[in-house]
């Protein structure tokens, strides 16, 4: 049985979806808040997430950003009334897998589940996430939390570290805000001082920039925040 998270903020609709899912076999789980999806997503793994875009309080491809930055493979199918290109471009390239727009057949929604649950068990590539990443002399590995020099010294990084260099690595030559940093990195519930982002900041410079000129690769974006320039 195929494990879905549901968001989706109106209750009608939220209802009917889910019934029909469940009458397919699926085990669905509710969510009608961003920050309670953001939540659920990280409780368990899930098969296949049905993602609303517009939500009163993070929207949906905020959520799609967060998910990303710790689980690549698992299906983010987009709903939502918004039927322009720029949207679901956006959407798809920041990570979804599928877009659906409001109204739609629910016989086409239930068809495209089955599709990208299908595509995903069935795949043998490997993650898609960034696994390995160099800047300068040094590589990033994701999956061992290690940063490797040249000539083959090591150093650890915490998970946090991590995904705040995956953010900036996504957003490679974009100022991202503190504010962006401390919602999808840290969490939206509990927040820390930006301090601690420009600690961490230091730490990624004292670790990259090393042998080249300061700010090379981490760059402070006056009133705005960080940005990564490979």
């Amino acid at each position: 049985m195929a494990n879905l998270l549901l968001v989706e903020d109106e209750e009608n609709l939220h209802e009917a979806i889910k019934l029909n899912l469940s009458l397919e076999g699926y085990n669905v789980t509710s969510a009608f808040r961003g920050k309670e999806a953001i939540n659920k997503s990280k409780e368990r793994k899930y098969d296949l997430i049905l993602l609303d875009v517009m939500l009163p309080d993070v929207n949906g491809f905020d959520i799609c950003e967060t998910i990303r930055l710790n689980d690549s493979k698992t299906p983010i199918l987009f709903l939502t009334a918004k039927g322009d290109t720029e949207d679901k471009i956006k959407g798809l390239s920041i990570g979804g897998d599928d877009y659906l727009t409001k109204p739609f057949n629910i016989e086409e929604l239930l068809l495209r589940i089955k599709l990208l649950i299908k595509r995903t068990s069935n795949s043998n590539e490997s993650d898609t996430n960034l696994t390995t990443y160099t800047i300068g002399n040094q590589t990033i590995n994701f999956e061992s939390f290690e940063v490797i020099d040249n000539k083959g010294n090591k150093q650890s990084l915490t998970k946090k570290q991590l995904n705040l260099l995956k953010l900036l690595i996504d957003k490679k030559n974009q100022a991202v805000s503190r504010q962006e940093i401390l919602e999808k990195v840290w969490g939206y519930e509990v927040f820390p001082t930006t301090r601690t982002i420009d600690n961490v900041i230091l730490s990624f410079r004292k670790i990259f920039e090393k042998d080249v000129k300061p700010n090379t690769y981490f760059k402070s974006v006056r009133g705005v925040g960080y940005k990564f320039t490979p």
